[in-house]
């Protein structure tokens, strides 16, 4: 569709119907025992991205980055996981060029601040977001400990991507719902995903 960004996932742009609108926030919610960073290194393969990371080093993400067998980019990667995250993540934003790739993995660390403070940020990150026409992609853990600013994130963002990983007998199963699409339409079915070395559909059946 004209005037979409893709994400640089053939599987996701397909559903998408070409990819998502500029200006864009996503939330991205996973569980911490899942590939889902596998998606987010997919997705800087696109376009240039600002990657920031709040709890692994920025040596160790960009090492995953290299080693991975997925067609990806090269990110700027920065670690924000000092004592001000917010202040950092604020001024790292503001120098984002237009039509580029913004990563925050985890949005854990950013969700637990203040309410205020965090909901402040989100508005102003929108404004950035569509200044710019750049997509920011939050990475949520669903996790034991839910931040307290969850909501807030889920209701700011403009899609939500939900992936959901199951073991069923001997296999792993993962399935990705767009429950959220401001400005779109959200999926009415989950998309069946292979999360091995790269993002591609799972086209085993499904047995009743």
């Amino acid at each position: 569709m004209a005037g979409r960004l893709e994400t640089g996932i053939d599987v996701l742009d397909r559903k998408l119907n070409g990819g998502l609108p500029p200006g864009s926030i996503v939330a991205f919610t996973a569980s911490p025992a899942s590939q889902s960073e596998l998606l987010l290194y997919e997705l800087t393969a696109a376009r240039g991205t600002l990657y920031l990371t709040t709890e692994r080093s920025d040596q160790a993400v960009r090492d995953a980055i290299e080693n991975t067998n997925a067609p990806v980019g090269s990110p700027t990667v920065r670690d924000i996981s000092g004592s001000e995250p917010l202040d950092q993540a604020n001024r790292l934003i503001r120098a984002l060029p237009e039509g580029a790739n913004l990563i925050i993995d985890t949005a854990d660390v950013l969700e637990r601040g203040d309410r205020n403070r965090y909901r402040s940020f989100m508005t102003e990150l929108q404004t950035h977001m569509v200044n710019t026409g750049s997509i920011a992609f939050l990475h949520c853990l669903d996790g034991h400990h839910i931040p307290t600013n969850r909501d807030t994130t889920k209701h700011m963002a403009d899609v939500v991507f939900a992936l959901e990983t199951q073991v069923r007998g001997a296999e792993m199963e993962n399935r990705l719902s767009i429950p959220k699409f401001r400005g779109g339409t959200a999926l009415v079915e989950t998309v069946k995903l292979e999360l091995a070395d790269e993002v591609a559909i799972d086209t085993s059946r499904d047995i009743a």
